[in-house]
């Protein structure tokens, strides 16, 4: 265990500390009507009285438990040649990051719960943004493994095809995370942030899917499939 897996436990107790405070402290400030979904401009589509909107509350913690369990096992379960032993720092430090979404986006259906009238949806994309820039920063030294990065049959099959468009995608995150923030920050229309959220994670994730192949087929015609990366 690394001190990633140690936040992400503080990051989960935390949130079922702050469910827990808020159902015993505050329930009774809650507004009588709680949003609990809202549509592509951001307003609320489906209200609920608040003894029903439980799941705005109780929702992430077991899942962000979960995935803490999920964190400590897919070590154990990795293959020996697929080990994340060689980059178990990184490998917290993703894990974790996604716990911080989670978190994030918990505080932010509470948060609303309070104040409904409160802009959910663009905080929401702004918080992704984020996340992909971050995520994106690291992705380039995640090592070839089943769990985390961009797996497909080949780069699975081959450490230059993994380390190669893992770099193109770590740039590709990144600068669409980065893109996605200004866009956000800058007020563009709520229907303009979803659309570069979407294109943004189709473009990202698909352009290092078909690399892998291009490059997977041009390494084994050159015969240089299985030199050293």
């Amino acid at each position: 265990m690394t001190r990633w897996f140690y936040l992400g436990v503080l990051v989960v107790v935390a949130a079922f500390a702050v469910s827990g405070y808020v159902y015993v402290y505050k329930f009774g400030e809650l507004p009588e009507k709680i949003p609990v979904h809202w549509n592509i401009h951001g307003v609320p589509d489906r209200v609920v009285d608040k003894q029903d909107a439980w799941m705005n509350f109780w929702i992430f913690p077991p899942v962000m438990a979960w995935f803490l369990l999920l964190t400590l096992v897919l070590p154990w379960l990795s293959p020996k040649s697929f080990s994340i032993e060689p980059f178990r720092d990184t490998y917290g430090y993703v894990m974790t990051l996604v716990q911080f979404l989670f978190g994030y986006i918990h505080v932010l259906l509470i948060w609303n719960s309070f104040h409904p009238e409160a802009p959910a949806i663009r905080p929401l994309i702004g918080g992704m943004c984020i996340f992909f820039a971050l995520m994106g920063n690291v992705l380039g030294r995640v090592r070839r493994n089943f769990w985390v990065g961009i797996r497909t049959p080949w780069t699975l099959a081959s450490d230059k095809v993994w380390n190669a468009t893992h770099r193109l995608g770590a740039w590709l995150l990144t600068a669409f995370g980065v893109v996605g923030a200004i866009v956000v920050i800058a007020g563009v229309s709520l229907i303009g942030c979803t659309i570069v959220l979407i294109a943004g994670i189709f473009f990202a994730m698909l352009v290092p899917v078909g690399y892998s192949l291009v490059l997977y087929k041009r390494l084994e015609r050159q015969g240089t499939l299985n030199d050293s990366p």
